[in-house]
């Protein structure tokens, strides 16, 4: 007997809503933006050498960055480049008389509109909450959890390299 006989239209209907959901659940489960380089590097940590940058001058009033103890003069530094499930993320540090100033995401994920739209308002964010802590030690912004963790290892790394 075939199981889509004419005089059984309830089975035929019952069996094509089953199908389109089976269909629909395999489209939804994709990921679009998921490639196995990336997804496989998200453990690993990003090199260290030669990745953070320090910049000599940078501010008003004659200050000096080269040299000198991590306490005086207005010092920029790069952190490392930290790869994240989504993309590479890297900040910027500006430090005066060894108070952190200004934090700046140079890398952050934004391939496709949904990490545009997760970055639009978790970099602010994560900003505001490094200035206030004057460290690394800040919250994970909720729905940019990959985002937070780069922000902060990058973060730390700049820091490190300002004290050392």
């Amino acid at each position: 007997m075939h199981t889509l006989k004419k005089n059984r239209p309830l089975r035929r209907v019952v069996l094509a809503s089953a199908a389109t959901v089976s269909g629909m659940v395999l489209l939804l489960s994709l990921k679009p933006h998921t490639t196995p380089a990336v997804a496989g590097s998200v453990s690993s940590p990003a090199p260290s050498s030669s990745s953070s940058t320090s910049s000599g001058t940078t501010g008003s009033g004659g200050s000096t960055g080269s040299g000198g103890s991590a306490a005086t003069g207005t010092k920029t530094l790069t952190g490392d480049s930290v790869q994240t499930r989504w993309g590479p993320v890297q900040v910027r540090v500006t430090l005066k008389d060894g108070k952190l100033t200004d934090v700046t995401a140079v890398t952050y994920p934004q391939e496709n509109p949904r990490d545009q739209q997760i970055n639009a308002y978790a970099i602010p964010q994560l900003t505001r909450e490094a200035l206030t802590a004057q460290s690394a030690d800040i919250d994970t912004v909720s729905g940019a959890t990959y985002t937070s963790d780069g922000y902060r290892q990058s973060l730390q790394s700049a820091l490190d390299s300002a004290s050392g």
